[in-house]
């Protein structure tokens, strides 16, 4: 009991000793985990003349947009910007579907609900990429291959955001919940103005993840449309890729359009997301 509560003594010389290392260690790499990044930046606003100089030049001698205009000139990139939008959009959707069912998972008593929760645990086993055919097949038979619609309908459920809702919604207090009842609120209205806003720490953390996974999807829209108009950013750099293999500065200029938004996200919600992360776990 003693050792329990005695209190932690000052540092000692190894320890100070050990942090620096290990501080000087971590921003070593991380510096080095930088410089792809910068040079993909930088690289971006070069001409394509100078990103091919030898010895090449790490500040670009003159700054030109003009890789970002092509972008959207002769790969069509306002379409697949758009495209991606709309698909972040209804994975919003989605998030809020998942929220519903985490909740009545979590608040509601009905017959096989255990059941049906390890059925949903279940399927966080089965990888994506064995049910893509299935899912595949199924949109054909009811004609919603190469429609935005087949795009994002798969992705309004998620095994592991419900999971996470679930987990979440269990810990809030039910005496509110009852209070509100009494008060002759609806189901609805409960879970809209109380459940949520009492949920803000995980839905800030699965907002974030919802963004980057819509931004980033290309396997899903590449199987399920062949028309080059439903196609996102991440194909579009794919195809990119394949047409200009040689512009490497029309390449770091669509790698960097795909880039900086999630780096934007991540920059102004880094303090929330971490701490949500921390709030979840003691809760």
């Amino acid at each position: 009991m003693a050792a329990a509560t005695k209190a932690k003594g000052p540092q000692t010389k190894e320890d100070r000793l050990f942090q620096w290392v290990a501080g000087t260690v971590l921003s070593v790499f991380g510096i080095f985990m930088l410089v792809p990044f910068a040079w993909m930046m930088l690289s971006a606003f070069k001409t394509e003349a100078e990103i091919k100089r030898l010895p090449p030049t790490v500040w670009p001698e003159t700054f030109t947009w003009d890789n970002f205009g092509r972008l959207f000139t002769e790969m069509d990139f306002g379409t697949y910007l758009t495209n991606t939008l709309l698909i972040t959009l209804f994975a919003f959707v989605g998030l809020l579907l998942n929220a519903m069912a985490g909740f009545g998972f979590a608040k509601y008593r009905f017959k096989g609900r255990e059941k049906m929760f390890l059925l949903v645990l279940a399927t966080m086993m089965i990888p994506g990429q064995v049910t893509m055919i299935p899912v595949y097949l199924i949109l054909n038979s009811v004609g919603l291959t190469n429609t935005m619609l087949g795009i994002v309908l798969p992705g309004f459920s998620s095994a592991f955001g419900i999971f996470l809702f679930r987990q979440f919604m269990s810990t809030l207090p039910d005496e509110v919940m009852e209070a509100t009842r009494l008060d002759g609120a609806s189901e609805y209205r409960m879970f809209a103005q109380i459940v949520l806003p009492m949920s803000k720490p995980i839905l800030a953390v699965q907002a974030i993840l919802t963004f980057i996974g819509g931004w980033n999807s290309f396997l899903w829209p590449l199987i399920i449309a062949n028309d080059q108009k439903l196609y996102t950013l991440s194909v579009g750099l794919q195809l990119l890729k394949g047409q200009h293999g040689t512009n490497f500065a029309l390449q770091m200029a669509g790698a960097a359009f795909m880039v900086v938004p999630i780096m934007i996200v991540f920059m102004f919600f880094q303090k929330q997301i971490i701490e949500n992360y921390n709030i979840s776990g003691i809760k």
